[in-house]
């Protein structure tokens, strides 16, 4: 009796295991990452997300999706189609308040981490008479995908210094991958692009034998796109040799990157997403040497004017970090 009994029990023990494991393979949760083009930074380091989260996170199955950028998750956000997603801090500002792109309602997007600071480039090449801001005025110039925050950047930084994106250039809307190719192709000028440096296409703009890369400096615009939008944006430095021959410092204007999600995201998604790029950080230094600056000195609510997540906040208040 004693023998049917415990062979009964253990029946039961195998039989609730499998249950227990087919319910614990129903849970698993998808995280859809949107990132960028496959030309910039966002990209590669989404990827390295996803695979961090899917090998370290129980429950979590993450995918990167290539996308337009900062504007286009944002919008998939809103629509439930990403649960995270890479922003520019003021493209997050437009769609949390429903500005510009987001005109058409608001995203109740919150902030999961400050991540780097994003630099905006205006390439040129020799030969194509560009040396400063004002000699852009009549010339072929792509300022970024139509869905991505580039555009809205280049747009202020045009408008602060007394170009007129419509009337006084040849705009083009062309993402930074297709903007070098017609840059080789020279049928654009100069493009404006977004992002971490190195860039990818960037730097293969460069390396083309032939050409002589040439990054434009435009500080002055600063002020004025501050006084107008907010202090979203500070004056950078895209450092000597950071391109092939790119012999002298870019003085630049950059603003803050940051992970954004849902404000309906699980708090403890939300706190193992942040828990583990910080646990992890030299595996996406190894994706990408911008992760260097993952720190918690930028985790303000300066350099994010959109609010933190829940999850977010409970993480960094266990680093002591205060934060709203």
């Amino acid at each position: 009796m004693v023998k049917r009994l415990l062979s009964l029990a253990a029946a039961l023990a195998w039989t609730f295991a499998i249950f227990a494991g087919t319910a614990t393979a129903q849970e698993k949760i998808n995280i859809n990452i949107g990132t960028g083009g496959t030309g910039g930074v966002y990209y590669p380091m989404g990827g390295g997300l996803a695979n961090l989260l899917t090998k370290y996170v129980p429950g979590i199955q993450a995918t990167a999706e290539v996308t337009g950028g900062s504007n286009a998750n944002l919008k998939l956000i809103g629509a439930g189609k990403s649960e995270v997603g890479f922003s520019m801090a003021d493209a997050g500002w437009n769609a949390i308040n429903g500005l510009e792109f987001f005109k058409d309602g608001r995203i109740a997007v919150r902030t999961l981490m400050v991540l780097y600071p994003n630099r905006m480039h205006i390439v040129t090449v020799e030969g194509t008479g560009i040396a400063r801001l004002a000699d852009l005025k009549g010339k072929r110039v792509s300022t970024g995908d139509a869905t991505g925050a580039t555009r809205t950047m280049a747009w202020r930084v045009l408008d602060a210094a007394g170009i007129d994106h419509d009337r006084d250039i040849r705009r083009e809307n062309l993402g930074v991958g297709e903007s070098v190719n017609a840059l080789k192709d020279r049928k654009i000028d100069a493009f404006f692009w977004v992002g971490g440096i190195p860039t990818a296409a960037v730097s293969d703009l460069a390396a083309t034998p032939g050409t002589k890369i040439r990054l434009i400096d435009h500080t002055e615009v600063i002020d004025p796109m501050n006084r107008k939008y907010g202090p979203l944006y500070v004056k950078d430095t895209i450092p000597a040799g950071s391109y092939r021959g790119q012999e002298q410092p870019n003085q630049i204007a950059s603003v803050w990157n940051i992970l954004v999600a849902h404000e309906k995201l699980s708090d403890q998604v939300a706190y193992n997403i942040v828990k583990t790029i910080f646990d992890r950080k030299p595996e996406m230094i190894a994706v990408h040497k911008e992760a260097q600056n993952f720190d918690y000195k930028y985790q303000t609510n300066n350099a994010s004017p959109i609010p933190f997540h829940p999850g977010a906040i409970r993480y960094f208040a266990e680093q002591g970090i205060q934060l709203k």
